[in-house]
């Protein structure tokens, strides 16, 4: 590790302060969609997204043609792409049929799923902690479905479908983590997803106002701004600093759902986001505590 990168990773109040501000364009994101989305057809909205997201990635198409990649990569950056664009659905679905506040909440499952795949499908060792954090984030899930006591919608189930299929998407980046760089995967991903979308979008099409395309060209970038502000929250301070910031981002939407868009406030909502985040940030902190101790210090000269 150089000197400055040494430096960058030590700046808690810029990693929080890039943390807060993903936040606020991710609770931005689900608004605008909320908002200038609900005329339109899922998948037509999410490819309409990931179409106009492509013009701030033009930088990195010089970085993927120099990539050389294999067709092993190719076939798995393809299926990447098709798990990334049927959550991208399922998430525009969702947003039309259940609260914001919801969205954030069951979207912290991905993570969970993510611990579970890499168990199954990478080997990786899943300690007693880590399951039982899983089952604590399950009882997090219930408490927000409630099953019994309400009507679990097509909504709810569209969310999990969209959490477990963003951890397929996340498991094989991971994959392709140790083969090619950061910004070709960033890149392919939004390549493959926008291919992936535009049968299901042609399948639904209507033709879209001016004011939707506005919509959906704000959705895709604030979205590239979350991305973007993440990376750097991450390069600037340990997730052991940045991870307790993104409790913030389920106050943000209760309170934009509730002020912007008159929708109720559940406080079991609140109560079972607040049990997924928790065994999330559990998992993630213990996660860098062992990378920590694993990893011989370094000397710098």
């Amino acid at each position: 590790m150089s000197a400055a990168s040494q430096t960058d990773s030590n700046s808690p109040g810029l990693g929080i302060f890039w943390m807060f501000l993903t936040g606020l364009s991710f609770v931005a994101v689900t608004a605008l969609v909320k908002h200038g989305a609900q005329d339109l057809p899922a998948a037509q909205a999410g490819f309409m997204r990931y179409l106009i997201g492509l013009i701030f990635l033009i930088p990195l198409i010089r970085p993927i043609r120099g990539a050389r990649l294999t067709r092993r990569q190719y076939w798995l950056f393809g299926w990447r792409g098709l798990a990334q664009a049927l959550g991208v659905i399922l998430w525009f679905f969702s947003m039309t049929r259940i609260t914001i506040a919801e969205v954030t909440a069951m979207n912290y499952l991905s993570p969970i799923y993510i611990t579970i795949g890499a168990a199954l499908l990478l080997g990786e060792r899943l300690a007693f902690r880590r399951i039982v954090a899983v089952a604590v984030a399950f009882l997090g899930a219930l408490v927000i479905l409630r099953p019994g006591f309400r009507e679990v919608s097509p909504g709810h189930i569209a969310m999990l479908g969209t959490a477990l299929l963003f951890a397929a998407s996340y498991l094989i980046a991971k994959q392709l983590s140790g083969e090619v760089s950061a910004p070709v995967i960033v890149g392919m991903l939004s390549i493959t997803a926008t291919i992936g979308l535009f049968p299901f979008a042609i399948a639904v099409w209507v033709t879209p106002t001016l004011a939707e395309v506005g919509w959906m060209t704000l959705v895709a970038l604030f979205a590239t701004a979350g991305h973007y502000t993440m990376t750097l929250a991450f390069a600037a301070a340990p997730v052991i600093v940045t991870q307790p910031v993104t409790y913030l981002q389920l106050i943000w939407s209760t309170l934009l759902g509730a002020l912007v868009f008159s929708e109720p406030i559940d406080v079991w909502v609140i109560v079972g986001g607040v049990i997924i985040l928790g065994s999330v940030t559990f998992i993630t902190l213990r996660e860098a505590m062992l990378k920590r101790h694993a990893t011989p210090p370094t000397t710098h000269v």
